[in-house]
């Protein structure tokens, strides 16, 4: 390119810099529609510089020439936009009383009289940092906004699943109820049949009979009636003979209707959905404390019943408020601020369990402060704990399985008992004032198994 870009960049016809140039076989270079507008009315077309004769009516686009062309008009534009409106000189200075970029005459000029000026480049650095120091806010919140939208994400994928896993074990719960109806409506069918076999039976051995004996006694009278209508010598001949059968048959007692030969319905349909009801407890399980699964912490597996909990692997789960802020725990799914409430746990084979009840969490120094009351069992040790006592090791003489839990938060007392001995092991007093959730820990695989309560039915006849 010469000392001036702008004639190497220019079209012979035009003089103006290329727009879309086309370039034809002997290399010359033209604007298209110049050269539509050069070759249009004349005979042959041919290269306007060097008379060439063309072989295509449409030559091919020079990109290349284009490209540059692009760039030269986007920089002579560049250029002007930093040209001072005023003096055409390059803006070199920026005002900090105007904020506003200058020339070196507009710095000599009365209106910016004993103003501060800084370098551009200094300037421009200074503002750079400055914006970047009100950008940090924004992006900062963008950032939090960000993580939402990803833990909303999460959370709305997580929904699903949970409600497809629990569609499913709803299903499965009432596939178990159908079965034992089905095998109830079966036994009570059966009962039904068995007692209509049974009864028609005994009838039809009556009804048997009783053809028998009318047979016998309907030949009888037919053959005294026949004699009846004899001639008189011959009936008389045969008289002693004719009393004698007749009197061989002496009438018996009449027949009486057999006592409960009818189906006994009442005792196949009396109170039938309150005896199936009953019968239920059979298949049927209440847990008086049902695990809450979206307080687990991720490293926890719950049963389908939600009664029971192990350590399993970590899992990806949303970030929920309702999940314990305490590591490998689960809570209840109900709180208590009233009231007596029990339940019992079975640890079984479990060398790392912890089990007590929580409180709602009291903001301390920016962390949350223990509301904790719990008895503990890890390396052979036993102990207890809360927020307002030391951890204390309890004496162990027997290993422990299955613990009973009692709370009566009215009267301030937290009991720990020995399941199977009825025995206590420690009891917490406390004047409780948050709600209490109940609370298991675990980092066994061996599960820790809330028992359920025993179901008892029973019917005031007075009511």
């Amino acid at each position: 390119m010469s000392s001036r870009p702008e004639e190497d960049l220019s079209c012979p016809i035009c003089q103006d810099i290329f727009k879309d140039p086309v370039v034809l076989t002997c290399s010359h270079s033209f604007c298209r529609t110049c050269l539509q507008t050069w070759w249009r009315g004349k005979k042959t077309q041919e290269c306007p510089c060097c008379k060439r004769k063309s072989s295509r009516s449409d030559p091919p686009r020079n990109l290349a020439l284009r490209n540059l062309c692009e760039a030269f008009t986007a920089a002579g534009m560049s250029e002007s936009e930093h040209l001072c409106t005023l003096h055409s000189e390059k803006l070199k200075i920026f005002c900090l009383d105007h904020q506003e970029p200058v020339c070196v005459i507009c710095r000599d000029s009365r209106i910016h009289s004993e103003h501060r000026f800084r370098p551009v480049d200094e300037a421009a650095q200074e503002h750079r940092e400055e914006l970047q120091k009100i950008l940090k806010p924004l992006q900062d919140k963008l950032a939090v906004l960000q993580d939402a939208k990803a833990d909303g994400d999460q959370t709305l994928k997580f929904i699903r699943l949970q409600s497809q896993q629990t569609e499913k074990q709803i299903r499965e719960q009432f596939q178990k109820l159908y079965k034992f109806l089905q095998q109830e409506e079966r036994a009570k069918v059966a009962a039904l049949q068995e007692e209509e076999a049974r009864k028609s039976g005994v009838m039809k051995e009556k009804v048997a009979a009783l053809s028998r004996e009318i047979a016998v006694l309907s030949a009888t009278i037919t053959a005294a009636q026949a004699e009846l209508k004899a001639a008189d010598v011959s009936f008389l001949k045969n008289y002693q003979e004719t009393v004698r059968r007749v009197q061989r048959r002496p009438l018996q007692d009449d027949p009486q209707p057999v006592p409960r030969a009818l189906i006994d319905v009442v005792q196949h349909l009396g109170n039938l959905t309150f005896n199936i009801w009953s019968s239920m407890k059979r298949v049927v399980f209440y847990n008086p404390v049902v695990l809450d699964p979206n307080t687990a912490d991720l490293e926890l597996v719950l049963s389908s019943d939600l009664s029971s909990v192990r350590s399993g692997e970590r899992k990806q789960l949303p970030r929920n408020p309702e999940r314990t802020r305490f590591s490998c725990s689960v809570l209840g799914s109900q709180g208590f601020t009233s009231g007596t409430h029990s339940w019992s746990v079975d640890v079984g084979e479990n060398q790392d369990w912890e089990l007590g009840v929580l409180g709602d969490a009291v903001q301390t120094g920016g962390a949350p402060a223990a509301q904790l009351w719990r008895i503990s069992f890890c390396q052979g040790k036993l102990t207890v704990f809360s927020g307002s006592e030391p951890e204390t090791e309890l004496p162990l003489k027997a290993p422990l399985r299955k613990i009973g839990v009692h709370l009566d938060v009215d009267r301030g007392r937290l009991s720990f008992s020995n399941h199977s001995t009825n025995t206590n092991i420690h009891t917490f007093t406390h004047s409780f004032s948050t709600t209490l959730f109940p609370y298991i820990y675990t980092e066994d695989p061996v599960p820790v198994r809330l028992l359920p309560a025993s179901i008892s039915v029973s019917v005031n006849k007075n009511a």
